[in-house]
């Protein structure tokens, strides 16, 4: 199994493209800016020069037969026609469609987008979602969740953590996935080089959250600390304590009282940073490497769209043709995904299995993919495995002097050093072991 590590135009002979295939483009298309510098954006959301390469490679492939959808849901904060607007979107899908002949569709796969003020939400706006609508799937038993110590305690994406929680609890372990990327023939995912406050590295088995037409499914972190079965904080502390029933109140208040509950809420939570700590400073909100609960939702979700059938059940012949593009052009460290510093690390990674990809991938980083869990425990065995590649097996191809060879025997190979989120520093960085 070959990973190509490469500083220049990628090869992407290894995509099985065939004439009449229906083929998605899925980049990480998170947010227009860094949420601390409206000005950078490189090093946040997928490298326009790369999925036009991508987008003219797989229509020269179809052959003037089949379609493309170059697709993502952003977070839900998030302007999709600013990030269109930038990486010039529908410039890439007209100059393809009149080279090739080829339907090309660009779509913001949400049903929602949201204002918000301080942290709080003010505003939400409908959106048409995905043209084909929304699968669910309820991994019930097989998923990862499944029997996990942390059930009822789930936080997802919005105040309301009844929804998420009930999506989560017994044998239900409920996703609702945007039916396009489930319909498609062929799924190639170009997320971005960068570090992750709550799974350490976000890379391609991360950036599966865009393809969610819901991610109030989702659980993000389990309330409380690993002493009570959860992973919001390290410890559980008085201050602690506090916060947690502060937040609880401000998301009660933010629910229960329209109008008025968010602009109380909003000035709670300035106060309450005062109080408590900025977030770029105190762990909090599963952002550190004791979370227990993302690395789980995000192999699920890996499993949805690999195995997952339009009629919410699983296929046991074999998963889609799904293939990984990193984009480490311009990547980011630290305080990642959205306020961390871009580092221009040059290199584009990918290759025909996600867990592979992103193994050599951390390691490029300077981190170790056995100590980051969304990597490690995708490599766990499973009855709808995300992969059938050993680490034994993998050998990185690179035209960088000194980058390649087996991946096992990379020990003392000179690769990038990204520095991690302050919540992993000190847990995921690679080290020799004599």
């Amino acid at each position: 199994m070959d990973v190509f590590v490469t500083r220049s135009q990628p090869d992407l002979g290894f995509l099985d493209i065939r004439p009449g295939d229906w083929v998605v483009i899925k980049p990480n298309l998170v947010k227009e800016c860094k949420e601390n510098d409206p000005s950078q954006w490189e090093c946040v959301i997928t490298s326009p020069t790369l999925i036009g390469f991508v987008c003219e490679y797989v229509c020269r492939r179809l052959g003037g037969r089949g379609r493309v959808t170059i697709c993502d849901a952003p977070q839900t904060d998030s302007s999709f026609e600013k990030i269109a607007r930038l990486l010039d979107l529908d410039g890439i899908a007209g100059s393809c469609r009149r080279a090739h002949g080829i339907e090309i569709e660009v779509v913001d796969l949400r049903n929602e987008e949201w204002v918000s003020e301080a942290g709080i939400v003010t505003k939400r706006y409908r959106l048409p979602g995905d043209p084909r609508g929304a699968v669910a799937f309820n991994l019930g038993e097989q998923s990862l969740f499944y029997g996990y110590r942390g059930e009822g305690h789930y936080y997802g994406a919005d105040y309301d953590s009844s929804v998420v929680n009930g999506h989560h609890n017994g044998k239900t372990h409920e996703y609702l996935i945007c039916a396009t990327p489930i319909l498609a023939d062929v799924f190639i995912n170009l997320p971005k080089l960068k570090t992750h406050k709550k799974a350490g590295v976000t890379l391609s088995l991360k950036n599966l959250v865009g393809i969610n037409a819901d991610k109030n499914w989702l659980p993000h972190h389990t309330e409380g600390s690993p002493r009570d079965y959860g992973d919001q904080f390290p410890d559980m502390r008085v201050m602690q304590m506090i916060e947690q029933g502060a937040v609880h109140f401000a998301r009660r208040l933010a629910l229960g009282v329209p109008g008025l509950g968010p602009i109380i809420s909003q000035k709670l939570r300035s106060a309450g940073t005062v109080a408590f700590g900025e977030g770029d400073k105190v762990i909090r909100s599963g952002n550190w490497h004791g979370n227990d609960t993302t690395w789980r939702m995000a192999l699920d979700l890996n499993r949805c769209l690999l195995y997952g059938n339009p009629d919410g059940t699983l296929r046991d012949e074999g998963p889609k043709r799904h293939y990984s593009i990193i984009d480490g052009t311009i990547g980011m460290e630290g305080i990642g995904p959205m306020q961390g510093e871009p580092v221009a690390s040059n290199v584009v990674i990918g290759g025909a299995d996600a867990v592979a990809v992103d193994m050599v991938a951390a390691r490029v980083m300077g981190f170790d993919w056995r100590k980051i869990p969304i990597i490690r425990e995708a490599f766990g065995k499973m009855l709808y495995p995300i992969t059938h590649v050993r680490p034994e097996d993998v050998n990185v191809r690179s035209d960088i002097p000194g980058w390649g060879g087996r991946f096992i025997e990379i020990i003392d190979r000179k690769f990038l050093k990204f520095k991690p989120h302050f919540g992993w520093a000190g847990h995921i960085e690679y080290e020799r072991v004599l």
